[in-house]
């Protein structure tokens, strides 16, 4: 059983039950042809909708008419005529011939296309070839008429037999079914687009839906993940910082002294522990960072106090790695706009990183002085910074002379748990998180941070710290 729906799509294909005559004919084009017919039969012709409205009509004023209508008995008889030729029906055959009241005939004519009827064609009015004189009948309406007047334009009416007439309307209809036929294809084509691009639409619309439907359980996830994260590192957090704090204990022989193995394996336990802690710590940053509850406790920051602090707290590291960390800062620094816990803990994870992949005898140094960096207030889009005004910053570089890290890389390595070697047998282990946290507490201080090339072997980091906070005019 056929839809409304599949309907539609059939009718909008098709010559559907919408589709009316003055759908398909341009009513110029058509007040052309007629204009054309009346100069070659002197005919008057006219052209009606399905629904009786007028859509093209060709012609002069018929004097006749313009007379009776003068006097009201005949006018009324003309009213009439014009509504019952209007009203007829062509019947069956397609084509019925009326006479009106004053002696002339009208042919109406079916218009039908693709089996359809789509509207009428009215010849006329014009003479029968035995017409003599206007019909007895109507002079007698009123007595004012002047009866040789009436005869007299009555005669002047276009002369034509039945035949005739049946001719020029078979050849009007024919030409109406040519234009009719043009502009249905052209009709069909523009609705066959038109039928394609909706349905385009639809399938676009229905993609679009899943693609909402499976985006908004993915952000669902992502916060149920976060949460998880969160919940899970606090809770190991807890009872991890006691084994580490047990664990010390037991180094120092507060709890009675070890022999040189037992000593050797609790301090392992508290190394991997601290390790453990340090991951846990991170999951905390970024589940903080993804949920937006990361906060910042800017002060005025001393750049000299924070280098000196980080390396400081690397040196016995990288003294037992046998790599030489050295530190190079500018003198006069003004004082930084920033959270001195979190610059630290930028400068820590990126001179660990260094360390750990430059290997004994290299060397790693983390340097601060002044420089300058694009002002681009949040919000800004990516054209606008060309107008912008340089601010002045504190650049740090953190470089070393370890493996580098390959162009193709130095994008992706931004990316939370995104490891240049992520492969089972890796040298250097980690998580991935340390850069992701580097780059989103230096986006929260409103500076940048990217890689250059040391060739020919090493990395460089650099990061930019606005001196002071944003403002925007």
């Amino acid at each position: 059983m056929t839809t409304a729906a599949e309907k539609r799509s059939f009718d909008e294909l098709t010559l559907g039950e919408g589709v009316k005559l003055e759908d398909l004919l341009d009513r110029e084009a058509l007040a052309e042809i007629l204009g054309s017919a009346f100069d070659l039969f002197r005919m008057t012709l006219r052209i009606f909708s399905e629904d009786g409205r007028l859509l093209a009509d060709a012609g002069r004023e018929i004097e006749l008419y313009t007379y009776l209508s003068g006097f009201r008995a005949t006018r009324l008889a003309i009213d009439q005529m014009i509504g019952a030729v209007k009203a007829k029906l062509p019947g069956p055959e397609g084509r019925v011939t009326y006479r009106c009241a004053t002696g002339a005939e009208y042919q109406i004519v079916t218009l039908e296309y693709d089996s359809r009827s789509m509207g009428r064609m009215i010849l006329g009015p014009y003479l029968p070839a035995e017409a003599q004189g206007i019909a007895e009948a109507l002079l007698a309406l009123d007595p004012n008429l002047d009866r040789a007047k009436a005869n007299e334009l009555f005669l002047r009416l276009p002369r034509a037999s039945e035949e005739s007439v049946s001719k020029i309307a078979k050849h009007l209809s024919g030409m109406l079914e040519l234009v009719l036929f043009a502009e249905h294809r052209a009709l069909l084509t523009s609705n066959m687009h038109l039928a394609s691009v909706r349905e385009s639409f639809r399938d676009l619309e229905d993609k679009n839906q899943k693609l909402q439907v499976a985006y908004d359980r993915l952000k669902e996830l992502d916060r149920l993940k976060s949460n998880f994260l969160a919940t899970v590192s606090h809770e190991l957090r807890t009872p991890l910082t006691s084994i580490i704090g047990y664990s010390e204990m037991l180094v120092e022989g507060l709890a009675g002294e070890l022999s040189g193995e037992q000593r050797e394996f609790v301090q392992t336990i508290r190394e991997k522990g601290e390790q453990l802690l340090a991951l846990i710590k991170g999951l905390l940053d970024l589940s903080k960072f993804e949920s937006g509850t990361m906060s910042l406790r800017k002060n005025n920051a001393e750049v000299a106090k924070v280098v000196n602090e980080v390396v400081s707290t690397l040196q016995p590291g990288a003294l037992k790695k046998e790599v030489r960390l050295e530190q190079a800062v500018e003198a006069g620094l003004p004082r930084l706009w920033a959270d001195p816990e979190r610059l630290r803990q930028v400068l820590l994870n990126l001179a660990e990183n260094a360390i750990k992949f430059t290997p004994p005898g290299g060397r790693v140094t983390v340097s601060a002085a002044l420089g300058s960096m694009d002002a681009q207030p949040p919000g800004d889009v990516g054209g606008m910074v060309l107008l912008g005004t340089k601010r002045t910053a504190v650049e740090f570089r953190v470089s070393d002379t370890g493996i580098g890290i390959p162009e193709a890389e130095r994008d992706k390595v931004f990316d939370a748990f995104y490891q240049v070697d992520s492969s089972s047998t890796r040298e250097q282990g980690g998580t991935g998180l340390g850069l992701s946290i580097v780059r989103r507490l230096v986006e929260g201080h409103d500076g940048t941070v990217r890689i250059e090339s040391n060739q020919p072997t090493g990395t460089v980091f650099v990061v930019s710290i606005p001196v002071r906070r944003a403002t925007i005019a």
